[in-house]
């Protein structure tokens, strides 16, 4: 397995498969880069896709402090790996640091954003989660900590927390528990309701701004706020899909737009 160095020192494991330009996936809460290689592996007759482990997770290292911007440092360094510039699909808090990126003036050339799960309205998580999950996690306070996170920031009903506990994936939440303060850090005050940041507006890159039509309520009307807010951007809602989408579904609607925005960019 492929590593890089950023450029903080930090390790960070990555794997590429197909042939073809550059394409880059991130992921969001509880997923390394395991977790997207179906989707990989689907895009790889077109792309030469770069998945990776973020900070924290799998194979890569995790120096302290935790900072947004050292994410932000971690994904151009994948891209520069990529022989770059290069678009980015992201995925929920993924999908939140593909547009940092982007904000930060990184080689994107277009993004394709999964339900980042920004709050606008509605329910909040608790004003000190963050620091609540760093402290079980300085704890070793694992269970503890994703069942907080379940509960309290995600909102899942209780009978959805009980049959993830009895389920096979709960070990590996368990071992990303630390990184959720980290998915809660990017998120920052877009985690708090209110409108998302006029500035934003001002980042023109062509933009997919996707979500699954049987989402929650607030991640639905997420997805329309930034898609209003993004000036090239555009929204599509997947039928059938929630936060969740199945890769033989997702893929060939990312093909399809980055070869759209892109001339040139498929095999």
């Amino acid at each position: 397995m492929p590593t890089l160095t950023s450029p903080d020192g930090t390790t960070i494991a990555y794997e590429s498969r197909g042939d073809g330009p550059a394409l880059v996936l991130t992921v969001g809460a509880f997923c390394d880069r395991n977790t997207v290689a179906p989707l990989a592996a689907l895009l790889a007759d077109r792309y030469r896709v770069y998945t990776y482990d973020r900070r924290g997770r799998g194979g890569s290292g995790d120096t302290p402090p935790y900072a947004v911007d050292r994410e932000v440092e971690d994904l151009a360094a994948v891209i520069e790996a990529s022989g770059g510039p290069a678009p980015v699909y992201g995925h929920s808090s993924g999908a939140a640091l593909a547009l940092e990126g982007a904000l930060h003036g990184l080689p994107i050339t277009a993004l394709a954003l999964y339900e980042a799960p920004y709050v606008v309205g509605g329910v909040t998580p608790p004003r000190d989660y963050i620091e609540r999950l760093t402290a079980f996690a300085e704890e070793g306070r694992r269970t503890e900590a994703v069942e907080y996170w379940l509960t309290s920031v995600v909102r899942a009903p209780a009978p959805a927390v009980q049959y993830l506990r009895s389920s096979p994936g709960w070990a590996g939440m368990e071992a990303l528990a630390h990184t959720l303060a980290y998915d809660g850090a990017i998120m920052g005050d877009r985690s708090f309701g209110g409108p998302l940041p006029a500035q934003w507006a001002s980042m023109t890159l062509p933009t997919l701004v996707l979500g699954g039509a049987n989402s929650p309520p607030p991640l639905q009307q997420a997805v329309e706020a930034l898609a209003a807010l993004l000036p090239a951007a555009r929204r599509e809602a997947i039928p059938g899909a929630d936060h969740g989408c199945p890769p033989e579904v997702l893929a060939p609607i990312l093909a399809r737009f980055f070869t759209e925005v892109l001339p040139g960019t498929s095999s």
